[in-house]
């Protein structure tokens, strides 16, 4: 089992940038896929990014393509979401997700961190 923690979240200005960055627990962080996911007020949690074991696999929504980027750390355990050019239309609670066994590109969270908060002002 993993432990997943956020952190990175704020209010932000449209146009301007966060990092998210998500902290797993244990010693085996390079076996699960790793992903971000987000949840609007009023809405269904819906995936963002989503990444492979060694990194080398990438995958994106297309609302969040040429926008966001995620990346993992496998030696500091660490998965990160960076977040540019955002619009109100991304204000949600992001969720860290981990996948023990599905590829990447079949995301859908095994484990789960709490979330974090990103609000962004027009």
């Amino acid at each position: 089992q993993v432990q997943l923690v956020e952190s990175g979240g704020g209010l932000v200005q449209a146009g301007g940038s966060l990092r998210l960055s998500c902290v797993a627990s244990g010693h085996t962080f390079s076996t699960y896929a790793m992903g971000w996911f987000r949840q609007a007020p009023g809405k269904e949690r819906e995936f963002v990014a989503a990444i492979s074991r060694n990194g080398g696999s990438i995958y994106y929504s297309d609302s969040v393509k040429g926008r966001f980027t995620i990346s993992r750390d496998n030696a500091k355990n660490t998965v990160y979401l960076q977040m540019n050019n955002l619009t109100p239309e991304d204000t949600a609670v992001y969720y860290c997700a981990a996948d023990r066994l599905r590829a990447a590109s079949y995301m859908r969270g095994d484990y789960w961190g709490q979330g974090t908060q990103v609000t962004v002002s027009s």
